[in-house]
């Protein structure tokens, strides 16, 4: 039984998709949005304020057929289209100034069970959070997707996707079975397309497309489906609990010495235990320091509370991150949380606040921990005059299960990557833009100084970035697609030119 509560299909469309026509009617345009709409101004902007274009139109679609009119519309009128699912784009991606259509798909947020597919359904404004309650109150099941509740899934998933439970259970798209997206052929002809992971699938490029090369493009994705290969389950069971330890040190107590002693601990922990299979693979941990005048360093550490054993390697991880360190928290405290209120409480992990919505992040993958010369470089960022209170980095676990997959077999190329690291610095203020800015980019430039200022193990396009298109910050020669995609580029490429031949959607960072 479909359960979305929108399932009105245009008959050419669902033909095109290879949709059976079971109940078809036209349905109206999407709702258009343009200036003077008093709605106007109070969508323009996603998640990071810095961030506002001016559209001609707003589009909010709430089905499929109204993205294809939108598409349509946007390529008979040459009008450069750029889609917006939850707004957490990192960098100005969809609020370009040659941007004249944005297309809004927060209504499209549809969570169910698709008997046919025999697969959960996902639409692209479903949030992490809607998805994570829906799979639970309806069916105990989940995907490792990540932390924040209010991220939307439309491009979280084409990214990638991780969180929590990605060292146990892999990346989001190692659950994805298929997408739903319209493309725009040569012609400019918009048209609804299903593609799967299924081996005769003459799709299947478009599907290996979504695993992991981006949003913005191939076409607009109106549907995932979810389903599990080798398992007894078609998705990952729910945690019934989380087990989570909280440490927090004060700056007042750390010295070089003992700072870089924990991010030098954590990197090697992770170095030593993040193969598939791994005894601690479902121990996931992030590091989080704060610049010097933020006040603290704190350590989570996450767990499903009901796997045997998982207390004690908890604890080891502790242990071994503040070896030799001679710290004391300031504060720390252990509890079991039920695992839906730890995923799903609004604003968890968002950056800033009602007011402070401007940020900068940069990221990179790591396959080994820092050398001892990037450590002092750490501490020094961290520890200058420059920097804010709402200014740092998070050091993130990775590895585990997503490394037991191929890097050819999904677009993410880093599955030898062991951490992820965020620089980030978030402020209130237009007016302190430049040198915030000038902060959180000095500190990844030099950071990534002996490989021309950009990361050697790459980075996550989800964590976007423009800055590494841009030869000022990116010395290495290395284009920011190769270092996104690494070896999967030319395929995503070649696949861009057969799906999106007329370069209808595009971007900073976009396949070329």
């Amino acid at each position: 039984m479909n359960l979305s509560r929108r399932t009105v299909l245009a008959a050419t469309g669902a033909l095109a998709a290879g949709i059976p026509p079971a109940k078809l009617r036209t349905t109206p345009p999407a709702v258009a949005i343009r200036p003077g709409d008093r709605r106007y101004e109070n969508l323009l902007r996603g998640n990071n304020f810095r961030f506002a274009g001016r559209p001609d139109e707003i589009r909010v679609a709430t089905n499929a057929d109204q993205v294809v009119g939108a598409v349509s519309d946007a390529v008979r009128g040459d009008k450069r289209i750029a889609v917006r699912s939850g707004g957490h784009c990192f960098e100005n991606l969809t609020a370009g100034p040659d941007v004249r259509m944005l297309l809004d798909l927060g209504p499209m947020n549809g969570v169910g069970y698709d008997e046919r597919r025999r697969a959960f359904f996902v639409e692209p404004g479903a949030t992490l959070g809607e998805v994570y309650r829906a799979l639970f109150k309806g069916w105990g099941v989940t995907v490792p997707g990540g932390g924040c509740p209010g991220v939307g899934a439309g491009g979280h998933i084409v990214g990638g996707g991780y969180g929590p439970l990605s060292r146990r259970y892999g990346s989001v798209v190692d659950h994805l079975h298929g997408v739903e997206v319209v493309v725009a052929d040569r012609d400019g002809r918009a048209r609804r397309v299903v593609a799967t992971r299924e081996p005769d699938d003459p799709n299947r490029d478009l599907w290996w497309a979504h695993t992991g090369g981006g949003g913005g493009n191939f076409g607009v994705v109106t549907r995932y489906w979810l389903r599990s290969e080798n398992m007894e389950s078609e998705l990952p069971p729910s945690p019934q609990n989380m087990l989570q330890h909280v440490l927090f040190w004060s700056w007042e107590q750390l010295t070089e010495t003992s700072f870089t002693g924990l991010l030098r601990n954590f990197g090697a922990w992770h170095e030593r235990h993040s193969a598939p299979g791994s005894a601690y693979q479902g121990v996931y941990g992030i590091l989080q320091p704060s610049h010097r005048s933020g006040g603290t360093v704190m350590l989570v550490v996450q767990a499903d509370a009901d796997l045997p054993g998982i207390a004690g390697r908890m604890s080891e991880f502790i242990a071994a991150v503040t070896a030799g360190t001679g710290l004391t928290p300031v504060f720390e405290q252990r509890d079991t949380l039920s695992w839906l209120h730890r995923m799903t409480w609004p604003g968890s992990g968002e950056a800033g606040d009602v007011v402070t919505r401007r940020y900068k992040i940069k990221a990179g993958y790591l396959t080994r921990g820092y050398t001892e010369a990037q450590l002092a470089t750490i501490y020094r960022h961290l520890t200058n005059d420059s920097g804010g209170p709402q200014a740092g980095m998070l050091l993130i676990g990775y590895g585990g299960q997503v490394g037991a997959v191929r890097a050819p077999a999904t677009a993410i190329a880093q599955r030898d990557a062991v951490m992820k690291v965020v620089y980030q610095t978030v402020w209130a203020n237009e007016a302190d833009d430049a040198t915030s800015l000038a902060w959180v980019r000095e500190f990844y430039r030099d950071v990534y100084a002996t490989s021309g200022g950009v990361p050697p193990d790459g980075s996550y396009i989800n964590y976007a970035d423009a800055d590494l298109a841009d030869p000022a910050w990116n010395t290495s020669g290395i284009p920011a697609q190769r270092l996104y995609h690494g070896d999967n580029y030319p395929r995503l490429r070649r696949i861009k030119a057969t799906w999106d031949p007329r370069g209808v959607f595009r971007h900073a960072l976009s396949i070329e």
